[in-house]
């Protein structure tokens, strides 16, 4: 078939390779004027099922309330004047129970640890260069308290066949020398072996090359602008640019998906999520970060992209506003200083803020919606890289008439 593909960020251009090695004709539709240039391009780059737990967690509706009044919270939620924002946070305060919390992660994680396999599949097809890291990802705490509490949360992903080493601070410092100025501050961690990270928008561009190769179409600069629909199912898209026909459509425009998918009568419970990052060089600092680390106390992510830091941090419900200010990144800034003084070249600091598709319950959209020939797979939230190819290879599945490799009970509405 001639697939069109809404979409050219992590989850539409896996998609499309998916597609392809199906087939199937393809054609990526993207707005900017190259693929990966908005949330692919700057999220911490994990590939983390160790990271799996879901926001909608009992504990989630006081710390959203304290972020009404507090300031420098990792989490925050301003009051709105758009509707979608109370409809979404209901939902999401319904997903909010301890019994639905601990059935979301499992299905999130389930999820996760296939896509980090397929994903070790199309590296080892692509060979494929993207700054990997397979090392595995550090959760530290900054009290024992705290790492108690997060060592008997992570037994909910190791009975799920998460693999998880509990450390000190001495085997932490053994593992990453450059936290060894730290060392004080951290009570101990846990490992996650078989998680890893990558530049994501490097491996997404290099992934889109080599679908143009084998004859697939991106149109960049393209904005769509509608569906226009006939009978049972979707007759074109329409952008900016004419009319795009194909056979089979795949919406995958992330935090823009329900916008697109409202013109046809398709309401997809995801909200635009703000988050801020960093990218910053190495230069020639002695002791930059040599594993993924993500503090715990501080919820600051910090990955190594060869002579690049990506540091990340916050969520703020803030609609579809990207911007942002200097002192937005001073905390995430600060931190990152504290764990690695002699990391990175801090005053030449690039940053960027961007948009997680989030769904009340974490997991992603996938499947038809009213049309025959309309396939979702948008709604990937903050793990979204992590999430992309098993999301891709499922979607492909799911157009083939194929049964996916992994159960789709609680991940197929």
């Amino acid at each position: 078939m001639r697939v069109i593909v809404l979409g050219g960020g992590v989850v539409g251009v896996t998609t499309a390779y998916q597609l392809q090695k199906d087939g199937h004709e393809v054609v990526i539709l993207e707005r900017r004027p190259q693929v990966a240039a908005e949330t692919s391009w700057g999220n911490a780059g994990m590939i983390a099922p160790g990271h799996s737990f879901v926001w909608s967690s009992p504990r989630a509706p006081m710390i959203l309330l304290k972020s009404l009044v507090l300031k420098d919270q990792a989490l925050r939620f301003k009051l709105s004047a758009d509707p979608r924002l109370y409809s979404w946070s209901w939902l999401f305060l319904m997903e909010c129970t301890a019994q639905k919390a601990r059935r979301n992660t499992l299905l999130k994680h389930r999820l996760a640890a296939y896509s980090q396999s397929v994903l070790q599949e199309v590296v080892a097809d692509e060979a494929i260069e993207y700054d990997r890291n397979d090392r595995g990802i550090l959760y530290f705490y900054r009290s024992q308290q705290a790492l108690d509490k997060g060592v008997d949360h992570m037994r909910l992903l190791e009975s799920d066949g998460q693999l998880i080493k509990v450390l000190d601070r001495d085997a932490i410092v053994a593992l990453d020398p450059s936290l060894a100025s730290a060392k004080e501050k951290i009570a101990g961690g846990i490992h996650c072996p078989t998680d890893e990270t990558g530049d994501p928008a490097k491996f997404t561009r290099a992934l889109a090359a080599k679908v143009v190769e084998r004859g697939g179409e991106i149109r960049t600069g393209t904005t769509i602008t509608g569906i226009e629909t006939s009978r049972d199912g979707v007759a074109q898209v329409m952008t900016d640019k004419g009319a795009v026909k194909g056979d089979a459509y795949v919406l995958a425009l992330g935090s823009y998906s329900p916008l697109i998918a409202k013109t046809v009568g398709i309401s997809l419970p995801i909200y635009p999520i703000k988050g801020y990052s960093l990218t910053i060089p190495v230069g020639n600092r002695p002791a930059p970060p040599t594993i993924a680390a993500i503090d715990e106390h501080n919820l600051v992510a910090i990955s190594r992209f060869g002579d690049r830091l990506r540091v990340t941090a916050t969520a703020e419900f803030a609609g579809y506003d990207t911007s942002h200010k200097p002192a937005d990144f001073a905390f995430m800034k600060g931190v990152t200083e504290e764990l690695y003084p002699e990391g990175a070249d801090y005053d030449r600091a690039e940053m960027w803020a961007g948009l997680r598709p989030m769904t009340p319950n974490n997991l992603p959209e996938f499947g038809q919606r009213r049309l025959r020939n309309l396939y979702l797979n948008t709604g990937h939230g903050h793990i979204g890289w992590t999430m992309s190819h098993g999301s891709a290879r499922i979607t492909a599945d799911l157009i083939a008439g194929r049964k996916p490799a992994i159960s789709m009970d609680g991940l197929l509405n």
